[in-house]
């Protein structure tokens, strides 16, 4: 009995769970309370094995912004099952301060005010990553309640593709020592390419003390990522990891993989639990879920997988309608009979399952059926039979067909694509490709980033903040230059070019990674004022309706010489052309873009200034007899130039009010709203100097 209570006390027990999903289907009347009896039975366990922690590995919450249903029931399962006088076995002898980055920098239990008698651990997903100016997520609310701890939420630093340091907890229990390392979800083309970008990754490793050596250590990661698959861009690889490391927690993966495999080569084993609830209704998902009790001592450990018993049935098959004795090709009937006899099996094999018939569940069917060669027929009513017989009458069926780039590829592949978030990213990419897209002040990868960050994390500022950020990171690097009134204007231009070369191979290094923007000085009321001023590309904000708008135009200086791309209305865009778009994009196009549009550029602001040289005698000549000219014309009344002719040489602003920015000042000088009188339009004319060309345009505040 002794012996037991010694190994008790040197034993770190931890419940091992990811990918909880809360919050799942909630608006379905079936399905709405799955996600929250699967989360209440993995806290039970917790509390029936008498585990020191719950370990969880990311997306607790499904939606980004859960619902206040949602948090409500999550903070009362966490409140039911955290909250009580058992003691805490372990204590945590690191600096919590690097560990917990909220306000308190402690862990939940030492807080004198709480008895927390289950403390939980765990990271951010892709699901419920933090967003927003002040970089939070929901799992931040549950962290100020001090239901859960949260850690793994790291800061890029550093320049190009950034930098992060890992800090673990550590946790004492006896004479058995544990690092807990945790890394929420960052984009995995970007941490790809940090793990292979020297000293990008940097892991902070315990120090040596009297008792206890670095190698006495037992050292587990907790992340949340891709794991490789055909595209290893967009995944991470084992072997990134650093060989010091025992044990691997690994989330995102909904396949349930529970048992630790070893890596070869590595020395550390990766176990992969998968979700407590079936998101996607793949193959991959229909294996029975579990959780993993680990128990260390010293360097060992003992793995004990335990089935989730409050799971939905969920049962899959694949039906090849051309391998089928029974089926006629040319009559529907019996497609649907053979159908029929499919479902009413799974039907059956998972009552069949079923350990306690009093709480019998309508299981999950999906059958995916290759029709090559056969007719299709309506998903939605061949599953109207089975209301009330299965959870998801409405997406029974799957239709597809065999291909030979399918056959290639493994079943992990088809859940990756199912996945909504992926599919909307690919498709934005497309888009930018398709249309031709060229950004000259904002590289197009930052408002993909925006547009992502608006509709998907509901960020209202997402455009505002990648306006600022590109505007004041162009202000400073000109500002780093000894004296930019020294500049001639075909310089500032180059120089403007220059910056957003820059930024262009610098955002190309961080693969679409949604870094965090930060706002400038200026309020959100100077904002909306600026933004009918001439910030370039116009985007308009408005707190009532909630909308961002983008307008885009044609090339401004296609056959016109001097400031012809002054002359547009500011609203428009600043010409079109490739651009760095998407990640897929290939950078020797993005680069052979960039130097014609430099050219042109140089081009266009020479000719101007050659032309202003030749006419400034004659222009105010010229200028009037056009306007008498004009005024003659029966039927026509009089009007200020607007600058659009194509000889034109000045920017006329309509209804816009001037900037006070000295670069911009200096680029070009912003006239008053048009007017009628012919003094003023003749003194507007005579400023020609060249203030925009086709490429880069002008430098605005």
């Amino acid at each position: 009995m002794a012996e037991a209570e010694s190994e008790l006390s040197n034993t770190v027990r931890i419940l091992v769970a990811t990918d909880c999903h809360l919050g799942y289907m909630e608006k379905d009347e079936i399905r709405r309370h799955d996600s929250f009896k699967a989360f209440e039975e993995i806290c039970s366990i917790a509390e029936q094995k008498r585990v020191d922690f719950l370990l969880l590995a990311g997306d607790l919450f499904h939606e980004n912004k859960p619902s206040r249903s949602t948090l409500v029931k999550a903070i009362e399962i966490l409140r039911r099952h955290c909250l009580n006088d058992n003691p805490v076995p372990f204590q945590v002898v690191s600096d919590q301060t690097l560990n917990f980055q909220n306000s308190f920098g402690h862990v939940n239990y030492e807080d004198p005010h709480f008895n927390v008698g289950l403390p939980v651990f765990t990271i951010h997903g892709n699901h419920d990553d933090p967003a927003g100016v002040d970089n939070l997520s929901a799992v931040d609310i549950l962290s100020a309640c001090n239901l859960v701890n949260y850690f793994g939420k790291t800061v890029l630093g550093g320049s190009g593709v950034g930098q992060i340091t890992l800090h673990p907890i550590l946790i004492k229990k006896g004479s058995t020592a544990v690092a807990l390392y945790g890394l929420g979800n960052i984009r995995d083309e970007r941490l790809n390419r940090m793990f292979q970008t020297p000293h990008a990754v940097q892991w902070i490793r315990p120090e040596s003390q009297e008792g206890c050596q670095v190698s006495d250590w037992f050292n587990i990661l907790v992340l949340h990522q891709n794991r490789v698959k055909t595209n290893p861009k967009n995944a991470i690889n084992e072997h990134f990891l650093p060989r010091f490391l025992d044990f691997i927690v690994w989330g995102h993966e909904h396949e349930c993989l529970v048992d630790p495999q070893e890596v070869p080569g590595m020395g550390f084993h990766i176990s992969q639990p998968g979700s407590s609830v079936a998101t996607s209704l793949i193959d991959g998902e229909s294996k029975p879920k579990h959780v993993l009790l680990l128990e260390i001592k010293g360097n060992q450990y003992r793995p004990t997988k335990i089935p989730l018993m409050s799971v939905r049935p969920f049962e899959y098959t694949e039906v090849i309608l051309k391998d089928e004795a029974d089926i006629d090709p040319n009559d529907q009937n019996s497609i649907l009979e053979h159908l029929d006899k499919v479902v009413v099996k799974l039907i059956e094999k998972s009552r069949k399952k079923a350990v306690n018939r009093d709480e019998l569940k309508l299981p999950l069917i999906r059958i995916k059926v290759d029709y090559s060669g056969f007719m299709t027929i309506n998903p939605q009513r061949f599953g109207q039979k089975y209301v009330g017989k299965v959870a998801n009458p409405q997406d029974i069926l799957i239709f597809s067909k065999a291909t030979r780039k399918a056959k290639g590829e493994g079943k992990i592949d088809d859940s990756e694509r199912l996945r909504p978030e992926e599919l909307n990213q690919q498709n934005i990419e497309a888009l930018v490709a398709e249309n031709n897209l060229k950004m000259e002040i904002l590289p197009v990868n930052d408002l993909d980033i925006a547009l992502h960050n608006f509709v998907n994390k509901d960020d209202k500022n997402a455009f505002y903040v990648c306006v600022q950020s590109n505007i004041n990171e162009t202000r400073n690097k000109i500002a780093k230059d000894s004296n930019t009134m020294k500049f001639d204007e075909e310089d500032l231009i180059v120089k403007v070019g220059e910056c957003l070369e820059e930024r262009v191979k610098q955002r190309s290094t961080q693969s679409k990674e949604p870094t965090q923007f930060t706002y400038a000085d200026q309020s959100m009321e100077d904002f909306q004022g600026r933004s009918t001023s001439g910030i370039g590309p116009a985007v308009s904000f408005s707190d009532d309706d909630d909308t961002m708008q983008i307008s885009t135009s044609k090339p401004s200086t296609r056959g016109r010489k001097g400031s012809s791309g002054a002359s547009q209305n500011p609203t428009r865009g600043r010409g079109r052309g490739r651009g760095r778009g998407s990640s897929t994009m290939k950078q020797t196009t993005l680069d052979g873009a960039f130097r014609s549009s430099q050219r042109s550029a140089s081009v266009a602001a020479a000719t101007a200034l050659q032309s202003a040289a030749d006419d400034g005698d004659n222009l105010d000549s010229a200028s009037s007899d056009s306007l008498e000219n004009e005024s003659n014309l029966p039927g026509r009344k009089r009007a200020a130039p607007r600058g659009r002719g194509r000889g034109s040489t000045q920017s006329s602003k309509r209804g816009r009010k001037s900037d006070n920015s000295k670069i911009h000042r200096m680029l070009m000088n912003n006239d008053d709203d048009d007017d009628d009188d012919d003094d003023d339009a003749r003194k507007r004319l005579n400023k020609s100097q060249p203030r925009v060309t086709k490429n880069y345009g002008a430098l605005r505040r």
